[in-house]
């Protein structure tokens, strides 16, 4: 007797069902607290959001996490007693709310990063290579597919063998495309590229790849600039994922590691003319400090240097 389709869907709704509870379990999802801290999973969720991409609204914040507004509201509330979140008036728009980090909530964060990296590692390292391979593999491909109906997830990963040179290459192949700008602007990203590789410090330095369906889509460096100060460096975005979030990923995972890397303040330095670039720099906080005209890279052009005080409690 041949199987219905009605049949099928409800045996495979059964298999998810039961990978669910498999991998609840397994994460420790049903735990009152999270990661066996005084958090619940609902109030680290919002914790992590905001530690990756700084200040939010709170109807940014409900969308990006998908929570009904009324229960992100309450637990907000909850969590700026315990004085981990602040909330006051957005400097873009007055007449919206901006929820930050404060420096409590920073501080829980790094710890509930920390352990969230430990259980991780505690869950692959018992497998051998191939069986943690498959995993990986397996787990990108329940991404992919669940991408069909949904915003792509957008992964981050640090630099490996190759990874310069393509961020080199596509920033002057990139540059010259849409703005024009001559090799002097690939040399100048050589440049920088190889200082980094040079000189490269994996406590204080970072280089991450973005990923969406497993295709590098987009790149960005955090350098020492000495005196307590990150720069952020060669922030680049493919144009076939832009607006999906890659850019505020990298700047908020840029911000992130620089807070708990020590840095007191980061800096930046972009052009006038780089409108989406500005955009994100602005939405994650940092503030344009100066602009001075320059002739580079067959053009003239405004640069711009940006910054931002890590030391801020909201």
């Amino acid at each position: 007797m041949a199987v219905t389709r009605a049949e099928t869907l409800l045996t495979d709704v059964a298999a998810v069902r039961r990978f669910n509870r498999f991998y609840t379990r397994q994460a420790g999802l049903i735990e009152p607290k999270h990661l066996h801290t005084d958090v619940s999973l609902p109030e680290a969720r919002i914790l992590y959001e905001l530690a990756q991409n700084g200040p939010l609204g709170p109807t940014d914040l409900a969308r990006d996490l998908g929570i009904d507004p009324g229960q992100l509201s309450r637990t907000v509330q909850a969590l700026q007693r315990r004085q981990l979140l602040s909330r006051k008036v957005s400097s873009a728009d007055r007449r919206q709310a901006e929820i930050a980090l404060t420096a409590k909530g920073r501080k829980l964060f790094a710890e509930l990063d920390k352990r969230s990296q430990q259980f991780a590692l505690d869950i692959i390292a018992q497998l051998p290579g191939y069986r943690r391979a498959g995993l990986v593999d397996a787990m990108g491909e329940i991404e992919r597919a669940l991408a069909v109906t949904s915003r792509p997830a957008v992964n981050l990963r640090p630099h490996r063998p190759g990874d310069i040179g393509w961020i080199v290459s596509r920033n002057g192949a990139l540059y010259a495309e849409e703005y024009g700008w001559t090799i002097e602007y690939e040399a100048l990203a050589a440049e920088i590229a190889g200082l980094f590789i040079k000189t490269f410090d994996p406590e204080r330095e970072r280089c991450w790849i973005a990923e969406v369906d497993g295709k590098t889509v987009g790149s960005v460096m955090l350098v020492n600039a000495g005196n307590g100060v990150g720069k952020l460096r060669l922030l680049l975005v493919e144009p076939q994922a832009r607006g999906l979030g890659v850019g505020k990923t990298l700047v908020g995972e840029c911000i992130r590691f620089a807070r708990e890397a020590g840095y007191t303040s980061m800096t930046l330095w972009t052009q006038s003319i780089l409108t989406a670039a500005r955009g994100i720099y602005k939405a994650a906080g940092f503030r344009l400090v100066d602009e001075k005209p320059h002739h580079s890279f067959g053009h003239d052009l405004i640069g711009e240097t940006w910054e931002m005080d890590l030391d801020r409690s909201a």
